[in-house]
């Protein structure tokens, strides 16, 4: 009798969740609120704050995936989300200013001028310069760069502006697109079988609040599209799935690698859609030629994107006896095959139903054969960033919705050391010390896909940590 009581009060029940979320989540907010003060004068720093952010947003994440919950639990989630939001929401942004540029765009467009047409500082906009003249003091290369985001960015900041050209107001658009991302996770949630409250993974990520609440990057419109195209291959819809995808296409360009594990053979409205929406969106703009493409060209130049300057694995592998002369071109080479191959293994997993009804991704992440397809789409987003080795933690957001689908410890080691590390000193500048941080940021990643074979293989973390069912779990 004593034995069962002490079992029935160790085992973990629905209000010790919402205990322990309640107070990470207001670690959580003053977390949030430090960061803001750190703007104007230091405290513990901006990594002391990315640092403690990144250790209790892991330790929700472990919470929520391995303890019960009851119908209390997304009200608690839901409620810090929104409030970690609106600390970032008001104050200017501090640690980018890519969102005065999406606002200057707009207001370009409203004056009937083509944002591709002149940079910021061109003497043809002078006319603007006065009652604009806090978003252009802000502009990072206003006076050679023009403007670089695609047609359906620029049709979104003209909306935006048309109501208000404000950067609050931006950066208020940008977290509403971030509540449409939400939406759409909790149906694939859902549908797949899973628990709401698993949106935590996204809700609470702290990378998602720096980088988007408080900085306001274009990324959350891209993540909702790309979020609306999941959904929409799940239920089976290609010209929908066109749509979103060609949408997120055009609003940042790096989604166009999910269109393996997306493409059904043998439908092929998805990718005409897909190109419908790509045409049409550049034929918008189509009055200034090849200035469509923007500042695109500059940025593979100053970026080292052409050269191999910026790809760390190319660098790792010239350090190696022997392959010093090793050519950038060689390293495109190498990213081809490896993304062939993952094309075919999209095309493996996601066409032939049998092969989807006994792959690893229902065994490993519980996911049924027509979400297969999720799987390889994280490994292509992924790999592509592991290839392109970013040097802001922003591009790394998209992976944030598949690790909240998808929860995987080598990816959380990724998303969370890359924006911690962008924090420290070491993010400063570039060669040795861009070098450096992804060393140990590639090392910590191996480390924790090492340890997730280690861990997948011990009985207590598969009774532990494989995500139950609702039913069990809700109470």
């Amino acid at each position: 009798m004593i034995l069962t009581s002490l079992r029935r009060w160790i085992s973990p029940h629905p209000w010790q969740t919402n205990a322990a979320l309640i107070l990470i989540g207001t670690g959580l907010l003053l977390l949030t609120r430090q960061l803001i003060s750190e703007f104007d004068h230091f405290t513990i720093g901006f990594s002391g704050v990315s640092g403690w952010s990144a250790t209790l947003y892991l330790i929700a994440v472990a919470v929520i995936l391995t303890m019960p919950v009851n119908r209390y639990t997304f009200a608690i989630i839901l409620a810090f989300a929104v409030a970690f939001r609106l600390v970032a929401l008001f104050p200017h942004p501090y640690l980018s200013t890519d969102v005065y540029r999406y606002a200057w765009d707009g207001v370009v467009q409203h004056a009937h001028i083509s944002p591709y047409r002149y940079v910021p500082g061109d003497p043809a906009l002078r006319f603007l310069r006065a009652p604009n003249h806090d978003l252009l003091d802000h502009i990072n290369r206003r006076d050679y760069a023009h403007t670089i985001y695609p047609p359906v960015a620029e049709m979104l900041f003209y909306l935006v502006t048309f109501i208000s050209p404000t950067v609050t107001f931006m950066k208020g658009t940008m977290i509403l697109f971030e509540g449409v991302t939400m939406v759409v996770l909790l149906k694939l949630l859902r549908e797949l079988g899973f628990r709401p409250e698993q949106s935590l993974l996204y809700a609470w990520c702290p990378l998602l609040v720096w980088e988007i609440g408080s900085s306001g990057h274009l990324d959350s419109v891209a993540m909702a599209f790309i979020a609306l195209a999941l959904l929409a291959r799940y239920r089976q819809q290609p010209i929908l799935t066109g749509l979103f995808l060609g949408l997120a296409i055009m609003t940042k360009m790096y989604p166009l690698v999910l269109f393996p594990a997306l493409f059904r053979r043998g439908e092929y409205k998805m990718p005409a859609t897909v190109a419908a929406v790509v045409a049409i969106g550049y034929a918008c703009y189509s009055s200034v030629g090849m200035r469509v493409f923007g500042f695109l060209a500059g940025y593979v130049q100053e970026e080292g994107i052409e050269t191999g300057t910026r790809y760390f694995l190319l660098e790792l592998a010239q350090r190696i006896p022997g392959l010093h002369g090793l050519p950038t071109t060689a390293y495109f080479a190498f990213a081809v095959l490896v993304f062939a191959g993952l094309t075919l293994w999209c095309w493996r997993t996601c066409c032939n139903p049998a092969w989807s009804a006994s792959g690893s991704a229902q065994t490993r992440f519980g996911l049924p054969a027509s979400a297969a397809f999720l799987v390889p789409a994280f490994a292509l987003a992924l790999a592509l960033m592991l290839f392109f080795s970013p040097h802001y933690p922003w591009y790394v957001a998209w992976l944030v919705p598949f690790l909240t689908l998808v929860p995987d410890i080598t990816v959380f080691a990724y998303v969370c050391g890359l924006f911690y590390l962008c924090t420290t000193e070491i993010a400063v500048g570039y060669g040795p010390q861009q070098f450096l941080l992804n060393k140990i940021l590639y090392i910590g990643v191996l480390t924790a896909f090492l340890l997730d074979i280690a861990l997948r293989r011990w009985p207590i973390y598969r009774l532990n940590l494989i995500r139950p069912s609702p039913e069990i779990t809700r109470s």
